[in-house]
C-alpha cells in the first residue's frame, strides 16, 4: 500500500540575486513499511524534499508545483488545523543536527513529554514513564537518571538517540532521517541504523533515509533515489544502482565513495601514482606513556599511550568517539598539557613547553593543525586572503604587502583554489572551498607535520575525494608528515602507511595499514571494521 506519494514536486526560494529553483519536478513513492533512500550531494534538494513532506518549508521557499499525498489526502498546501495532528503523530522527523534540534535549556524528560503529550491526553506521570520506555527502547543506559539530562550534557551519539526517541514517540506511519549519522563513528553509525531498522520494522513505519553515504543507503534500503540539482536522476533497488549504474551523476557518486579497494588516484578517475622512493627514517615524533586526565575524571582520556612518527609518513588514528584521538591530537599541537608521559618533536622535548605559551615557541611553525569544522574554524571576519596570510604575519613576521600576496597566491595554487575567492569570506564559499583554505593556512608557514582531525567528516563524497587526493599530493609534493584523526577507515586505509587503534584512551593495536585492515589481531578492530557499511561496485544481472 503506498504510504506517500510526491508528485512533480517544484519549489522556489526568493533570494537577494533572484529566485532560486531548489525541486525541479521531484517524484518518488515509499510503500507502508519500506526504507526508501535519498542520496545525492549538497544542494541536490534532499531536505528540501524532506522539510517538504513535512510542510516545514522555510518562508522564503514556496512550492510552485506538484503534489504531496499523504494516507491519499493532499497536504501540498494543507494549513495548521490539517497539519498539528499529523506532524509527530502519523510523520515524524530526526533532523540532521541534534544538538541544534533538542531545546538546550530543557530536560530531555519533558522534551520527550513534550512530543507525547501534543498529541495525548496524558498525565505528567504518565508522560515521565513513557518518556523511560522510550529511553529503553533506544538503549541508553539509566534512563531515569538521564531525564533530568540536558542535551549538553550528553555525547553526540546519544542526543541522536534523544531524537529518534521523540520522533518515534508517537509511532509515526512515516520517519524522515535526514543524514542520522553524520559525524558518528562507523560502530556507532551502526547501532543508530541497526536499531532504527529494528524500530520501524517491529512497529510497521515507513522510513525515508537521507544521507550523502551511498553505503549506508545500500545496506538499509530497499529502494534507492539518486538527487542532482533539485531532480531524481535514477532510482532503482540498490544492488541495481550502484552495481550498475545507468546515469553519469551516479557513476561519479560511485566512483568517488571509498571502498575497501579504493585508492586515492581512483577517487578522481586517475592512474594509480607511481610508488613514493624508499626515504631514510628519520623519527620526527615520538610520543611515550602519554596520559590525560580531565579534572577529577576516575578515568584517564588517554591512558599511557606511545606511538612514533617518521618525517615524511602519515600515520592513522582510529577508534569509535571517545577513544582519545582528538586529545591526543590537541595533546601533540599543545593545545592541551598532558598529566603524564613526553612528547618529543625533531629530539626536542616540546612535552615540557606549557600549552599556554607554545604559540611562542619556534616550534609553532613546525606543527600546524587542519580543524573538523572547516567553517567554524576559520575568523567569519577575514576574507580566506586573511585567513591564510594571518599565520605568514604572526609566525614569519611577513609584512610587506606584496611578498604576503605571492606568498598566499602560491598557498592558494598548491590547494587548487582560485585566485578570485582569496576575496569571498567564508560564508560565501563552499564546503570543499572552505576545507582548501583550512589547508592552505597550514601548510603557508611550511610545518614539518600536519595534523588532521577529521578533515573530511562532513564533505561530500566527491569533495571529500578532491580533498583527500589534494592531500596526498601535498604530501608526496612536500615530504610533510601527517597525523590523520578519523572514524573513516577506508579514508584511513588509502592515505596512511601505518595505524593506530584506540579504544577508551587505550591503544589496542598498531601496523601497517594494509596488514592491520586485511588481517586485525585485535577483537575491537576486527568490529570496527565489521561496521563499515559498504557496496560493491560490481554489475549484476538486472
Amino acid at each position: 500500500m503506498t504510504l506517500l506519494q510526491v508528485e512533480d514536486l517544484r519549489v522556489d526560494f526568493a533570494t537577494r540575486n533572484g529566485v532560486v529553483q531548489a525541486l525541479r519536478g521531484v517524484s518518488f513513492e515509499v510503500a507502508a513499511g519500506e526504507t526508501f533512500g535519498i542520496v545525492g550531494e549538497s544542494g541536490s534538494g534532499k531536505s528540501v524534499t524532506a522539510f517538504c513532506v513535512m510542510r516545514l518549508l522555510d518562508r522564503a521557499g514556496k512550492v510552485s508545483g506538484g503534489r504531496i499525498r499523504f494516507r491519499g489526502q493532499d497536504i501540498t498546501h494543507a494549513g495548521r488545523r490539517v497539519l498539528a495532528p499529523l506532524r509527530g503523530a502519523a510523520m515524524s522527523m530526526i533532523f540532521q543536527n541534534p544538538r541544534a534540534a533538542l531545546n538546550p535549556i530543557r530536560p530531555i524528560g519533558l522534551q520527550i513529554a513534550d512530543a507525547l503529550r501534543a498529541h495525548e491526553p496524558l498525565l505528567v506521570s504518565e508522560a515521565r514513564d513513557r518518556a523511560v520506555e522510550l529511553l529503553e527502547a533506544v538503549r541508553i543506559r539509566d534512563p531515569i537518571q538521564r531525564l533530568a539530562a540536558f542535551p549538553h550534557e550528553l555525547s553526540g551519539g546519544m542526543c541522536q538517540r534523544v531524537m529518534i526517541a521523540m520522533a518515534i514517540a508517537c509511532e509515526p506511519s512515516l520517519l524522515i532521517a535526514d543524514e542520522p549519522t553524520t559525524g558518528l563513528d562507523v560502530t556507532t553509525q551502526k547501532t543508530v541504523m541497526d536499531m532504527l531498522s529494528e524500530i520501524t520494522a517491529r512497529r510497521g513505519m515507513a522510513m525515508i533515509l537521507i544521507t550523502h553515504d551511498l553505503g549506508l543507503a545500500a545496506q538499509y534500503c530497499r529502494r534507492v533515489a539518486v538527487m542532482e540539482q533539485g531532480r531524481v536522476v535514477e532510482e532503482a533497488a540498490p544492488a541495481r544502482l550502484f552495481g550498475s549504474p545507468g546515469h553519469g551523476y551516479t557513476r561519479r557518486l560511485v566512483a568517488a565513495s571509498p571502498t575497501r579497494v579504493s585508492t586515492v588516484e581512483s577517487l578522481v578517475g586517475e592512474a594509480p601514482a607511481p610508488p613514493r622512493p624508499a626515504r631514510p627514517r628519520r623519527p620526527l615524533l615520538e610520543v611515550r606513556d602519554l596520559v590525560k586526565v580531565f579534572g577529577k575524571a576516575a578515568t584517564p582520556a588517554v591512558d599511557h599511550v606511545s606511538f612514533h612518527l617518521d618525517a615524511g609518513e602519515s600515520l592513522g588514528l582510529v577508534g569509535e568517539s571517545g577513544s582519545g584521538k582528538s586529545t591526543i591530537s590537541r595533546l601533540v599541537c599543545r593545545l592541551l598539557d598532558q598529566t603524564a608521559g613526553s612528547i618529543r618533536f625533531e629530539g626536542e622535548d616540546i612535552g615540557g613547553i606549557p600549552a599556554g605559551t607554545f604559540h611562542r615557541s619556534r616550534f609553532r611553525r613546525d606543527i600546524q593543525l587542519v580543524f573538523q569544522d572547516h567553517g567554524e574554524s576559520l575568523n567569519p571576519r577575514f576574507s580566506a586572503f586573511d585567513c591564510i596570510a594571518d599565520p605568514l604575519r604572526r609566525l614569519l613576521g611577513i609584512a610587506d604587502a606584496g611578498a604576503l600576496r605571492e606568498r598566499v597566491a602560491d598557498c592558494a595554487a598548491r590547494v587548487g583554489l582560485p585566485a578570485a575567492l582569496l576575496e569571498r569570506f567564508p560564508h560565501q564559499l563552499s564546503g570543499g572551498q572552505k576545507a582548501r583554505v583550512g589547508i592552505a593556512r597550514a601548510i603557508a608557514v611550511g610545518p614539518k607535520l600536519l595534523v588532521l582531525d577529521e578533515p573530511t567528516a562532513a564533505l561530500d563524497v566527491s569533495v571529500q575525494a578532491v580533498v583527500l587526493h589534494l592531500l596526498d599530493r601535498l604530501r608526496r609534493e612536500t615530504g610533510l608528515a601527517y597525523l590523520f584523526v578519523s572514524h573513516d577507515l577506508n579514508v584511513v586505509r588509502m592515505m596512511c602507511e601505518r595505524t593506530i587503534v584506540l579504544q577508551t584512551g587505550k591503544l589496542v593495536e598498531e601496523g601497517p595499514s594494509a596488514a592491520l585492515f586485511a588481517a586485525p589481531r585485535s577483537a575491537y578492530t576486527a568490529e570496527l571494521l565489521a561496521a563499515i557499511p559498504h557496496f560493491d561496485p560490481v554489475a549484476e544481472p538486472v
